[in-house]
């Protein structure tokens, strides 16, 4: 759970340098990351002779590419942006865009969070109590949060929390971010694996394209439009690959209980 906070850092500080649709299009390097570690650890299994295996890693490799082309290739903008968010980006202090930068730490996050997910589904696989190891992860990360802030923080009134937005991120971030969305993850990394649940990461570019330029006055590249067809293309080939080793198991299971040639008893009647 420490290790999800690094993460978050970085998703932070490359939001500040790029922007949320750049951290959208690099979430969906997630499921690439997190089936290259679900291999690794052994939790996933590759044959490259079979047509579910090429699939996924094929679209591993092009979800990588395109996370590529939104970080290196910005191109024309095909959207402009209204004045009036010149001075909202003042008043929030959102600094100029660098999308390497902010590309970098957002990858970094994706690595970690593929991690993560690989070692929870290890965990609560041995240890199906998802609120219980929740909570055993929370106060650790409290305690541990608590000693190394004492260490950095030397100002007071840094610790004080009035009634503004610092106190609504704060309740937000605890009941949503840690809390509830730990439970879900943990529960269905349990029920399906990391690789399901990774693959709902592409989700956010949805979203996070819509909110951007309708709240924050983003504007849409060619580079961004590009690159998020490219890893779209990608996830989908994962998923599809994911889809057929599923029914070739169900498959197998289902012959198992109904063979072609059933075992009988035959007794002879003298």
């Amino acid at each position: 759970m420490g290790f999800s906070y690094g993460g978050q850092i970085c998703t932070y500080i490359g939001i500040g340098y790029g922007s949320p649709t750049l951290a959208s299009a690099m979430a969906d390097l997630t499921p690439a990351f997190t089936f290259i570690f679900s291999i690794i650890s052994g939790m996933e299994k590759l044959d490259l002779g079979i047509k579910s295996s090429q699939a996924k890693s094929l679209g591993t490799l092009v979800s990588i590419t395109g996370a590529f082309v939104v970080t290196l290739y910005k191109g024309l903008p095909l959207t402009t942006s209204p004045r009036k968010y010149s001075f909202l980006h003042q008043v929030l202090g959102i600094p100029h865009s660098n999308w390497i930068i902010g590309g970098f730490f957002l990858a970094s996050h994706s690595v970690i969070f593929a991690i993560i997910l690989n070692v929870q589904t290890w965990i609560i696989r041995r240890y199906p109590a998802e609120m219980l190891v929740t909570l055993i992860c929370s106060i650790i990360v409290a305690i541990l949060s608590s000693v190394v802030s004492l260490m950095v923080e030397k100002d007071p009134n840094a610790w004080k929390i009035g009634f503004n937005m610092e106190l609504i991120a704060t309740v937000y971030t605890a009941a949503f971010a840690v809390a509830f969305r730990s439970v879900v993850h943990k529960w269905a990394l349990r029920k399906k694996g990391p690789i399901y649940v990774s693959m709902f990461k592409p989700l956010e570019m949805v979203i996070a394209l819509a909110m951007g330029i309708a709240f924050l006055g983003d504007k849409l590249y060619l580079g961004s439009l590009l690159g998020a067809a490219i890893i779209a293309i990608g996830f989908y080939a994962v998923i599809w690959g994911q889809a057929q080793e599923e029914k070739m198991v169900h498959d197998a299971r289902s012959s198992n209980k109904h063979p072609l040639l059933p075992n009988t008893t035959h007794t002879l009647v003298v």
